[in-house]
């Protein structure tokens, strides 16, 4: 699946989670996210729901973007990560890792998805708003450096 990108831009394909992604993955965490969790986390979590784990990568086959979903609750999933690297924001990465999450969880029978978000991160809740998410429930001090966070979600 190759994603819908500007005239210009080079594409951008989805797959799954490798052992060999992580450094690229970290990486992207640190600087969207603002979080540095221990490399074995990744692998963990992929194991849990291989499908819920989809990287975009460039022509070179490396990661520029994640969602990282799992399921913790029944008929549910989460977005535990999400991410794109700086560059490649408003290419039509973000939409492509949400939409074809979406589908994935339909594929399973979840009937809701849910994510959290800094309520300081406007550009990422402008992002979930237009896929139809809305903010549930403050988490006072959700985040390592004490910042409140927005529980959001969705019916699918």
């Amino acid at each position: 699946m190759t994603a819908p990108v500007p005239t210009g831009v080079p594409a951008v394909s989805l797959r799954g989670f490798h052992a060999t992604d992580v450094p690229y993955v970290a990486a992207i965490v640190a600087d969207a996210l603002h979080e540095h969790y221990d490399p074995s986390l990744y692998a963990s979590l992929s194991g849990e729901w291989p499908r819920g784990f989809l990287v975009a990568a460039d022509d070179r086959n490396v990661p520029v973007g994640f969602l990282l979903g799992v399921n913790q609750v029944e008929g549910e999933a989460r977005v535990l990560m999400f991410a794109v690297e700086r560059g490649r924001r408003t290419q039509g990465v973000g939409s492509m890792l949400m939409e074809a999450f979406f589908e994935r969880c339909r594929d399973r029978g979840f009937r809701r998805v849910t994510l959290e978000v800094r309520v300081s991160n406007a550009t990422a809740i402008r992002f979930y708003t237009r896929y139809r998410y809305s903010v549930i429930d403050l988490l006072r001090s959700y985040y390592s450096d004490g910042e409140n966070g927005y529980h959001m979600a969705r019916d699918l």
